[in-house]
This record gives structure tokens, C-alpha cells and sequence, in this order.
């Protein structure tokens, strides 16, 4: 194992643990405010879940638009900040009661939180433009068939690095999606991708 390496997996390591440690104890605290402001049973276990899973979600969604070099949706932008506010707001509320020195610890949690998850996903998004930016020199003009790269190879073969590294060939249904193409250009890239990954 590389040094990179192992420094990576340990900084995930100790990211993926600040935010297990600070969801639990922002759950505690919105299931505890909810409890104290009509919220019952299963509808306050609930009601944490809903809003840091939000963040998750919306966090994902920016992190698969990332890798897809696509356009951020404004959705998950606004319902990234909107998440945040409530698990923010929340926690400082639960804490409001015993001051404000109560209300700033309170909050710390749902801040740990928030902050590893981005952390988190800020390293696989670095991870995958580090992928993308690896590959090596230009790409071959001809392949072993004998038969010309097509329009927007290369930027179909730096799109799609991850998969490639890995071994799959993306569907043409997925080259047309990410790559906005018709079936016969979306085909013969993906040809092309197919000979690129035998090479």
C-alpha cells in the first residue's frame, strides 16, 4: 500500500467516524425537540432522519453531477442549504433552553456533521477529477481494428475514466444521457470505448 494511499483511507476512516458520532447526537437532539413540540412515536423517530438524510441526498446528487461533468441541478443546491439550515437550526433551537452558550454546543454536532459528509464527498469528487486528470498522453488516433477514433473520443474516453479503469464499458443509453448524442454517434463511441479498454 502507497503512502497516498493510506493516508487517504485513514483520513476516511476518521471522516466517516466524526460524522457517525455527530449524527448521533444530532438525532438525539431534533428527536428530542420534535417529542417536545407534537411529534410522537414513529413520526419522531423519523423526523432527524429526514432532515440529515436530506443533506445526504442532495450531497449525492451534486457528487453524481460531478463525475458526469453535467450541470448542477438547482434542487439539490437548494435543498442541500435548505437541509443544512434545519439540522442547524434545530439543534441550536434544543439547546436555545439553557442559554447561549447551551445553544453553541448544541449546534456543534449538526456543524461536525454537516462538515464531515462534505468532507467525505469532497474526496471522492477530488478522487474522480484525479482519475480523470490521470490519463495518460493522447489517446490513440487508430486502434488495433484499424479504425478511427469518432468525433468526441477522447472526451468520451476522459468522461468516462472511472469506468474504463475499472473495466466497463458505459451503455450506449448512458453515453447518449451524459454525452446529450444521438444512437448512431452514442454506438460508435461506445465501439470505440470498447476497443480503447482492450488496448
Amino acid at each position: 500500500m502507497t503512502g497516498d494511499r493510506a493516508i487517504r483511507l485513514g483520513t476516511a476512516a476518521v471522516v466517516l467516524a466524526v460524522a457517525a458520532f455527530a449524527a448521533v447526537v444530532s438525532y438525539s437532539h431534533i428527536y428530542d425537540l420534535g417529542r417536545a413540540h407534537g411529534q410522537s412515536g414513529t413520526a419522531a423517530r423519523l423526523l432527524p432522519l429526514s432532515v440529515d438524510g436530506l443533506i445526504l441526498a442532495a450531497g449525492l446528487v451534486l457528487l453524481h453531477a460531478a463525475r458526469r461533468h453535467a450541470p448542477v441541478p438547482v434542487l439539490a443546491r437548494c435543498m442541500l442549504w435548505l437541509g443544512i439550515s434545519a439540522t442547524v437550526g434545530a439543534n441550536v433551537a434544543y439547546g436555545a433552553a439553557f442559554g447561549l452558550l447551551g445553544a453553541v454546543i448544541s449546534a456543534w454536532p449538526a456543524i461536525a456533521f454537516v462538515g464531515a459528509a462534505e468532507m467525505a464527498l469532497g474526496m471522492v469528487r477530488s478522487a474522480s477529477e484525479y482519475g480523470s486528470a490521470s490519463v495518460p498522453g493522447p489517446l490513440p488516433a487508430a486502434l488495433a481494428n484499424g479504425h478511427a477514433a469518432p468525433e468526441r473520443g477522447r472526451d468520451a474516453a476522459e468522461i468516462f475514466t472511472i469506468e474504463l479503469a475499472a473495466g466497463e464499458i458505459p451503455s450506449v443509453r448512458e453515453i447518449r444521457r451524459v454525452m446529450h448524442l444521438g444512437q448512431p454517434k452514442a454506438q460508435e463511441i461506445r465501439r470505440y470505448l470498447t476497443a480503447l479498454a482492450r488496448t
